[in-house]
């Protein structure tokens, strides 16, 4: 019997889900189990698996649409039956649905078909750009009132290498350009000799745009910090530290470990900052309308840059290890980051964060709180600074590392105090031993 297939929770947060590519195309059988298609949650891309076997009759939902928790994404049922009257319950219930013409009518497929976190499937895959062709796809300039339609990977591929949006006809959805069509423009640039040749240009009106969809990444993130920045009273508190011990500490650590293996400044940052929360515990806390909640170990936040945005996974007990075991498995968080791996544990659940942008040369800056945090350390670039000591002027690698508190759960002196600590371990790194 045919029967709708709905999107099913696959993460904590979940309110509505973006598909990412279907796996399964219309008139395909499944088993029990089998993946139907990729969809993007709040952090990461997830599979999408049935229950039972099946065919699957009709896509309502196809590439880049979203759908909310419980919306009839597809139709599932045996081959050959008659899904009219679902797809006209479907519609009426406003969805947009059009039933399939007499000669268009897909197969369909048997039994109940359910959606379940990846979980039951072997985990999460990367998202992948895969479509199908689309019949006679309309020429770019007249399609969405001439708004190009273009995957958020093909725009960046096309602006990296200097392609012209405009004269590219996209084999996607609805003539979405995609990532294949950028890489047949670009194979088809280097075969012609006049590719290289400088072609001046006047532009004359307004400029040309393009509309992408929205990740459900990029949504959680606008909504998360919106949520932040309005109603949390924050303050901010900035201090300087010298960094020369920790550097030497680094180096010394590091000329006893293999190349694969060695630590940054920011897993030494990471577990100081572990070790001052567990002396400072209102800063290791947070707010919950009536209560304060008081966490009994620092899982740490640590801030990853991802194509699609940031997100923050989490060093569970940070204070309870050691600086190769938090470099190690930094590393392998940020990789399943960039690989949108993580699973929801890995990324919810922080007691604190950390967000470190002195690698790419910024000196000072400040950080939104990550709710229902109660603060975040933004750390800048340690970088050679003349200084007065003793009289002497003398140079130190300066780094400059600013606080944003909840005012609900920290006061000034308390955060003061918690960077106070912070400052004199990094100063003097004997003192985690005490």
């Amino acid at each position: 019997m045919a029967e709708k297939f709905l999107m099913p929770k696959l993460s904590p947060t979940m309110e509505e889900g973006q598909i990412s590519r279907w796996v399964k195309n219309e008139g395909d059988a499944f088993e029990a189990n089998e993946t139907l298609a990729e969809v993007d949650t709040d952090k990461a891309t997830m599979e999408m698996t049935a229950l039972k076997g099946g065919t699957l009759l009709k896509i309502l939902k196809g590439a880049g649409e979203s759908a909310a928790l419980g919306e009839t994404i597809a139709i599932t049922g045996k081959e050959g039956e008659d899904i009219s009257a679902l797809l006209s319950e479907v519609s009426s219930n406003g969805a947009k649905t059009q039933p399939p013409a007499a000669e268009e009518q897909p197969p369909a497929s048997e039994g109940e078909a359910k959606a379940e976190p990846p979980a039951s499937a072997g985990g999460t895959t990367p998202k992948s750009e895969t479509a199908q062709e689309p019949k006679d796809p309309e020429p770019l300039a007249q399609r969405d009132n001439g708004r190009l339609i273009v995957s958020p990977i093909a725009a960046r591929m096309a602006a990296d290498n200097g392609l012209d949006l405009k004269s590219i006809t996209g084999s996607g959805p609805n003539g979405r350009i995609i990532k294949r069509d950028i890489e047949a423009a670009m194979e088809s640039k280097v075969q012609d000799p006049r590719s290289k040749a400088f072609k001046p240009s006047t532009v004359v009106g307004a400029s040309p745009f393009r509309d992408e969809n929205t990740s459900k990444m990029r949504q959680i993130i606008a909504s998360r910090l919106a949520e932040s920045i309005g109603p949390i009273p924050t303050f901010y508190l900035t201090v300087e530290i010298e960094m020369d011990n920790v550097l030497a500490l680094r180096k010394q650590i590091n000329a006893n470990l293999e190349d694969d293996e060695k630590i940054s400044v920011n897993d030494i940052i990471v577990k100081v900052a572990a070790t001052s929360l567990m002396k400072h515990p209102f800063v290791n806390a947070s707010y919950q309308d009536k209560t304060l909640r008081f966490y009994e170990q620092a899982d740490i936040g640590v801030a990853v840059a991802i194509d699609e945005g940031l997100i923050t996974p989490v060093v569970r007990g940070a204070n309870l290890k050691g600086f190769a075991e938090i470099s190690a498995e930094i590393k392998d968080l940020a990789a399943k980051a960039k690989a949108k791996k993580l699973q929801p544990e890995e990324y919810t659940g922080a007691t604190f964060s950390i967000s470190n942008l002195g690698m790419m040369g910024i000196k000072e800056f400040t950080a939104i709180i990550n709710p229902p945090e109660a603060g975040i350390l933004a750390i800048g670039g340690a970088s050679p600074t003349p200084v007065v000591r003793d009289g002497q002027i003398t140079i130190r690698n300066i780094m400059n590392v600013t606080m944003s508190c909840d005012h609900r759960v920290i006061d000034g002196a308390t955060g003061a105090k918690f960077l106070q600590t912070f400052k004199q371990m990094l100063e003097n790194p004997v003192l985690m031993l005490m």
